[in-house]
């Protein structure tokens, strides 16, 4: 088919993380090492949390959450981007591109909303305590999650309209090693106003938003631990390695979506990309439990616990 002078696709050729055939085998057994890594911590953080009764309160609630984000990230591309290389074959379908899309999105829209969850926990945990209970209790967990899970599906769709709506033209060649919205819409034909004002809206609600409510959130912690006894430090403690997590993400995302973009994609996309999608799913889990005492202490009580239930 055809508009103009330039023919519409339907498929896309991603170029991945280098031109060269070797180098891109190499870096793909590194994210294949990054995919296991990141599927083993999470898959034992889940465990370890699951099997000992003593952390299942909301923190960690939020936290095992975490961890199955952290467990689909990585599987969106990884698996791709090793097919591609052993094949040979690197080119994608625009419907395939659009299931990249829509799953990329909705776990770093869900991501955006549940740390900043996590921050209100910590907030009402210190500087809250006696209330803590009443206010974050189970009903209150399941309907954060609700939202999360909810707030992100729809924009996400919404955001994938907009994405069909765009007809394609070539060249159909993908700087990049996965589909992703801003890379797509460098060869689209006509005008794409109306994304990029829906994307404007997007990054103001679930990481413009998010992002202020855990600084307001840190600046009450900061101020209430400056004020009271020893006794909530323990409960501070925790929120560092929050801290580290949100630094990390929110960090990667701005500089995605909100740095000042050329017309072709430049290999910032792929750095911050590749921080994204396998680094930060692999460090999450791992600042979590090393700098938690309550986390360390069930991982070691882990096996016994599995061994137990398979008796």
């Amino acid at each position: 088919m055809e508009t103009g002078n330039r023919s519409v696709v339907t498929q896309f050729i991603l170029l991945g993380l280098s031109s060269d055939p070797n180098i891109q085998i190499l870096l793909s057994l590194v994210f294949l090492l990054f995919y296991i890594t990141a599927f083993a911590t999470n898959s034992l953080l889940i465990l370890a949390v699951s099997f000992n009764h003593h952390l299942h309160n909301s923190m960690y609630f939020f936290l095992i959450c975490l961890s199955l984000i952290n467990l689909c990230s990585p599987s969106i591309t990884i698996p791709k981007m090793l097919e591609s290389s052993l094949s040979g074959k690197n080119t994608i379908t625009l419907g395939g591109c659009t299931a990249q899309i829509f799953f990329y999105l909705f776990l770093g829209e869900s991501e955006c909303i549940l740390l900043a969850f996590m921050a209100y926990d910590r907030f009402v945990a210190i500087c809250k305590p006696l209330r803590y209970l009443m206010i974050i209790n189970r009903a209150a967990c399941i309907r954060m999650i609700s939202a999360t899970w909810t707030v992100s599906g729809l924009m996400t769709a919404l955001g994938l309209f907009f994405v069909r709506s765009v007809t394609f033209c070539s060249p159909n060649i993908i700087n990049h090693f996965l589909c992703e919205i801003p890379s797509l819409m460098l060869l689209s034909c006509g005008k794409t106003s109306a994304l990029d004002v829906l994307t404007m809206i997007t990054t103001f609600m679930l990481l413009l938003i998010p992002l202020t409510l855990i600084l307001f959130s840190y600046f009450r912690i900061i101020i209430s631990v400056t004020k009271i006894q020893s006794g909530r430090y323990k409960a501070f403690s925790t929120c560092s390695s929050h801290l580290i997590v949100v630094t990390l993400f929110y960090g990667t995302a701005m500089l995605l979506y909100m740095r000042p973009r050329g017309s072709t994609a430049d290999n910032m996309d792929k750095i911050v990309s590749v921080f994204y999608t396998a680094i930060t799913p692999m460090l999450n889990p791992l600042i979590y439990s090393l700098r938690n005492k309550d986390v360390l202490r069930a991982m070691r009580r882990l096996p016994s616990l599995l061994l137990s239930c398979c008796q």
